[in-house]
């Protein structure tokens, strides 16, 4: 699992598991945290108190925790094909965030204070696509926290949110579900595909959306094009294979989808700064 610490209030935790087999994850924490978990993809297993507790998330579903008088750390399974996304964040600094809105909070009133806490959520287009950009964002490490925290505000902000009318706003193309699931499917179709995927104009019609919305959607919910998200799907894949040491570099090439190994080695260099041989003598 992946654990960016914000500051002493906030901690980010993501994790994808695209291997065969269930991924174990844990997260230690604290009664002074608020736990906000999100399954974007897949199905997530939370749980609690030696395994007396146990929440199951499923795709695009969410769900808040709060105990005020005992640890909730986790011990989690994270099936195949599945991408998630914690939020720590402490209850003084979510009161901090939120002191105006204690009427429209409940476990924020002050009859709740002292009391345990925890809603299922559907996870709405519009956060799906927060979630995104926080788990594919790439900058530099000086304006990193900077754009996290900025984040982390926008998704809370949607996520109490009242209105939908503000999130339709924020993402116009993203007000019609329809778009949002026809999306998915290309993903879907890219990465079933990989080694011969599709063109951009090819795969417009066959999830049915215009070339624009496809371009200018995908991007909003993946943070990458379509084919930048399908080359760092593919060097992911090719990683994890040769971090099994049971192909060959012809093989992993082949695999997903190069039609040379001179090409392959060439696209995972420009990836990880390495070639195959070398990346396989570090690990």
């Amino acid at each position: 699992m992946n654990s960016i610490k914000i500051d002493n209030d906030i901690i980010i935790n993501t994790c994808s598991n695209f291997d065969n087999e269930q991924k174990k994850i844990s997260l230690n924490t604290n009664i002074n945290f608020i736990q906000f978990h999100f399954c974007l993809e897949g199905k997530v297993i939370l749980n609690y108190n030696d395994r007396a507790y146990q929440f199951q998330l499923s795709e695009n579903s969410s769900i808040i925790l709060f105990n005020p008088s005992t640890n909730l750390p986790i011990d989690g399974e994270l099936e195949k094909n599945s991408k998630y996304l914690s939020l720590l964040i402490t209850i003084k600094k979510f009161h901090g965030l939120f002191s105006e809105l204690t009427g429209n909070i409940s476990f924020l009133s002050n009859e709740n204070v002292d009391k345990k806490y925890y809603k299922e959520n559907v996870i709405s287009p519009q956060i799906s696509t927060v979630l995104n950009q926080i788990i594919n964002e790439k900058l530099s490490d000086n304006v990193k926290n900077l754009y996290l925290k900025g984040k982390i505000f926008e998704l809370l902000g949607m996520y109490f949110n009242e209105s939908d009318d503000l999130n339709i706003e924020q993402c116009p193309f993203l007000a019609d579900e329809k778009n949002v699931v026809k999306i998915k499917k290309a993903k879907e179709i890219i990465i079933k595909r990989m080694s011969n995927p599709p063109t951009l104009k090819e795969l417009s019609a066959e999830v049915d959306i215009s070339l624009k919305n496809l371009k200018e959607g995908f991007k909003e919910i993946y943070g990458y094009t379509v084919y930048g998200f399908l080359f760092e799907y593919k060097m992911n894949i090719a990683s994890k294979m040769l971090s099994t040491r049971n192909y060959n570099v012809n093989e992993v090439a082949d695999h997903i989808g190069y039609s040379t190994s001179s090409h392959f080695i060439n696209a995972f260099k420009n990836r990880f700064g390495t070639t195959p041989k070398k990346y396989l003598k570090s690990i």
